[in-house]
């Protein structure tokens, strides 16, 4: 669909253009990291500085530069990517993510698989007796080979509401007709629900090898439905991707999937708007939903943790230990986040009880956060010191150094971590608060406290810079600060 189709107002580039600096970084942020990205600060400066920021970034998203044979083969690297048994396909989709080098249409397209799998409509539900793991495998690499061929959103729901993976999820007859009906269209007129039973009166899930099976004791009296004529399960499925209900149940799942915080009316609305569109892609949907002013500008929610580690991982050139994906794979269990795993999705797509945000601030905090890459095991993927955020992320090109002095320095480096991990600046309190720590007088005279002297260029006995070192005690102590805010977890209104 071309932007200019658009019903939901895009936000262009002279309207991003036109926002103050502060905002121009936050609404930036918001868009790439919804998207499961975003860059280092000085990369990202210059996207923005380039005056095209919002339309370069649409462009990209129509363009495959992905070296996918390369990705794949990355993913499937057992000396880099721990492929525990039960959970190899969950994990693949999660490390495609984090190896993923462009912000193209590969890329998007896997993106919008994520995001469909993780709701209602098209969950693999691997938490049922009658799902697998393969399941998620299934589903979303049939979402991702559909969406890079241009298929409809219609075509590609009639394919799954007819697919063995969606008959494991709702297994008989009367539930599946019922359950379609309400996820695609929200219908709940219990009186189509017969009829949906009656169309699909020869589909079953044989539960000896939960496998679909369609007898020959098909339906042969006209039905009613959709205002059509319907007779059979293929009629069914065919019909209500076919109908009004549909496109308006679709748009508006996504709608709640994004739009968590908004009031009813406002949902509707912006729903509403979107269908009035037409769209005919899934694509198409997501698209005017993360580049609309509505959202950018307008839209306060909690960050899935996706969005938080994937982005998060970008902007501190993370490196990872084998492990790591596996590892957040469990915690996303933990956190009630869990991948494609539920039978409804993620009907709350962050939950913020109190056990659940715990987990999700712990795993952010102590395996993303302070976490200090060692470089001289950055080729042992096996050992734990090869985890973290790595010198370039550290590096004195990426912010003023002002010679002879410490304290300037000092502030600049804070004030770097801070732009480059939530992209706001240090408030005046928060800089008094770090100095109170970091800083010493004597005789009158204020100065940087020697553990955290950035300017210190004495050479230690294994030739590091005695700066450098304390740059690491520095970045720790800040990014454990930053962890407590809700910048890290929370998308913000611009005011």
């Amino acid at each position: 669909m071309p932007i200019s189709n658009y019903k939901l107002s895009p936000l262009s580039d002279n309207e991003f253009n036109a926002l103050p600096e502060s905002e121009k970084l936050l609404v930036a942020d918001k868009l790439l990291s919804t998207l499961f990205f975003s860059y280092p600060l000085t990369q990202l400066q210059e996207k923005i500085d380039s005056g095209k920021f919002v339309s370069s970034l649409q462009n990209n998203l129509k363009e495959k530069t992905t070296d996918i044979a390369w990705l794949e083969s990355e993913i499937l690297d057992e000396n880099k990517f721990y492929r525990a048994s039960g959970k190899e396909e969950s994990s693949d989709i999660l490390a495609r993510f984090f190896v993923a080098k462009d912000l193209d249409r590969y890329f998007f397209d896997n993106w919008v698989a994520y995001i469909l799998t993780q709701t209602i409509m098209f969950s693999p539900a691997y938490e049922l007796d009658s799902s697998h793991e393969p399941n998620i495998a299934s589903v979303y690499n049939r979402l991702v080979t559909l969406l890079e061929d241009d298929t409809s959103m219609a075509f590609i729901t009639y394919i799954h509401m007819s697919s063995e993976d969606n008959w494991r999820r709702f297994r008989s007859p009367e539930d599946n007709g019922r359950e379609m009906l309400e996820i695609f269209t929200f219908d709940g007129d219990d009186a189509d629900v017969p009829i949906a039973a009656t169309a699909l009166q020869n589909w079953k899930l044989d539960r000896d090898n939960d496998t679909l099976v369609v007898g020959l004791n098909e339906n042969t009296k006209p039905l009613s439905l959709f205002g059509t004529t319907i007779y059979n399960g293929d009629d069914f499925y065919r019909e209500l991707a076919k109908s009004k209900g549909f496109t308006y149940g679709a748009v508006k799942r996504l709608v709640q999937f994004f739009f968590t915080d908004d009031t009813t009316a406002q949902v509707e609305s912006i729903t509403n708007t979107i269908v009035s569109s037409n769209p005919k892609t899934w694509q198409g949907i997501l698209k005017q939903i993360v580049f609309s002013k509505e959202y950018l500008l307008h839209t306060s929610r909690a960050k899935s943790a996706e969005e938080t580690f994937y982005s998060l991982a970008k902007k501190i050139d993370f490196k990872a230990r084998k492990y790591v994906i596996y590892y957040f794979n469990y915690a996303l269990d933990a956190m009630h986040q869990a991948s494609m795993k539920y039978k409804l999705g993620k009907l709350e797509r962050v939950p913020l009880d109190t056990l659940s945000f715990a987990n999700y601030s712990k795993y952010i905090r102590e395996e993303v956060l302070l976490r200090h890459s060692d470089p001289d095991y950055v080729d042992d993927y096996s050992d734990w010191r090869r985890q973290g955020w790595s010198d370039s992320f550290t590096s004195m090109d990426n912010f003023e150094v002002v010679d002879g002095d410490s304290i300037a320095t000092l502030h600049n480096y804070i004030e770097y971590i801070f732009k480059a991990t939530i992209a706001r600046d240090v408030s005046k309190d928060e800089l008094n608060m770090f100095d109170t720590l970091m800083l010493e007088t004597k005789d009158g005279v204020t100065n940087v406290a020697y553990l955290y002297n950035i300017l210190d260029d004495r050479v230690d006995d294994n030739g590091q810079r005695y700066g450098d070192r304390f740059k690491v005690y520095i970045t720790l102590i800040v990014l454990d600060y930053i962890n407590r805010l809700e910048d890290v977890y929370l998308y913000k209104k611009v005011n």
